[in-house]
């Protein structure tokens, strides 16, 4: 019963439980090691770069980039954070005075409606206007708590975030001074042909570089225009609403307008004609066109996707895996097609092989 065959078989099955096990135990801290190798492939040139300089001491190469990593992008959340925070607690207070009321400002909205209008659908039995009202400002009121009770939480989770940028700091170090030497192990114990693990690794780097750096491009260029057109038009929490938008133009094509446009129609609504008029060309030519321009360069070119597969991987990867989704979704969508491609060939090849030689 001993067969070397079974006993093959009880070791791989060994092997898939260790590995599930030690997923399952890593799982808590899935998103610091996620986010610790994508940033140890976004600046593993410049690693190499320093590596150079410093004449191969590649602790203090990866202690620079290490640096460099916390000064470029780590502080700058860490700043950013603390104002968007400063600026939700004020909303909050500003909610439970009744300064901010999401139903009169609902109400003022459909109050603004043509009067023809108003009177045809209720002639019809269309649309009862004061079950819109209602469910309109409780939508309002709901999406407003939900994002300052999900600020505020984050808040309250400080610890949490420390121990776990903490720990993406601590294991960045390491994926930058060990990663290539960890990349060759790993391609090396996966089963398959030398030259299939080396495409889908470069088609991985090329990917996660592609979907950060360009929607990260994108979400700054969407979310500075957004907060300065706030700012300009003097709405209250220009930095907030800004980094909201920032944050929902990881959506293609929707995102940023789910703020500017529904304040664009209040404005309207309520008499200021020409601040709304120009917070719609606005939005629309220059946050819209930074969507439309930038987002097929800086993502669609490298990872090789449709605009519309890049849009429902996103969405998918976000409703599974939370922020890191518009990474993971893309991701996986272009490995789906890189292992097709690869399997296509392979069939391709085998065909040719089989056929008849030609009759001379």
């Amino acid at each position: 019963m001993n067969t070397p065959g079974l006993q093959r078989a009880v070791f791989l099955l060994l092997l898939a439980i260790v590995t599930v096990a030690l997923a399952w135990v890593l799982s808590p801290f899935f998103g610091a090691v996620f986010w610790a190798v994508i940033m140890a492939l976004l600046f593993r040139s410049t690693f190499r770069a320093l590596l150079g300089r410093l004449g191969g001491r590649r602790n203090l190469a990866a202690l620079l980039t290490l640096l460099l990593i916390v000064l470029m992008v780590v502080l700058p959340m860490v700043l950013l954070s603390a104002a968007v925070a400063n600026e939700i607690t004020t909303l909050v207070a500003r909610v439970r005075a009744g300064d901010v009321n999401y139903r009169a400002y609902a109400q003022q909205v459909l109050a603004a409606l043509p009067h023809w209008l108003t009177e045809q659908m209720a002639q019809f039995d269309l649309i009862d206007i004061q079950s819109v009202v209602e469910k309109f400002s409780d939508a309002l009121l709901k999406s407003g708590q939900a994002v300052t009770s999900r600020a505020l939480s984050i808040g309250q989770n400080a610890l949490v975030f420390m121990v776990n940028l903490t720990i993406m700091l601590y294991l960045l170090f390491f994926f930058l001074r060990d990663g290539e030497h960890l990349s060759r192990m790993l391609r090396q114990a996966i089963p398959m042909e030398r030259a299939q693990t080396h495409y889908l690794a470069n088609k991985f780097a090329t990917v996660v570089r592609a979907t950060v750096r360009g929607n990260v491009v994108v979400a700054l260029a969407q979310g500075v225009l957004g907060g300065l057109a706030f700012w300009a038009l003097d709405i209250r929490g220009a930095v907030l609403w800004g980094s909201v938008m920032a944050l929902l133009s990881l959506l293609p094509a929707v995102g940023a307008a789910l703020i500017w446009a529904p304040v664009a129609i209040y404005l309207l609504a309520t008499g200021s004609i020409w601040q709304g008029v120009a917070l719609i060309v606005w939005g629309a030519l220059a946050v819209g066109m930074v969507d439309n321009l930038l987002r097929p360069i800086l993502v669609g070119k490298d990872t090789k996707l449709p605009d519309y597969v890049v849009l429902l991987t996103t969405l998918g990867g976000i409703s599974l895996f939370g922020i890191s989704g518009f990474v993971i979704g893309p991701t996986i969508a272009a490995l789906f097609v890189a292992a097709w491609a690869l399997f296509s060939r392979e069939e391709e090849d085998a065909v040719s092989q089989d056929a008849p030689p030609p009759h001379s």
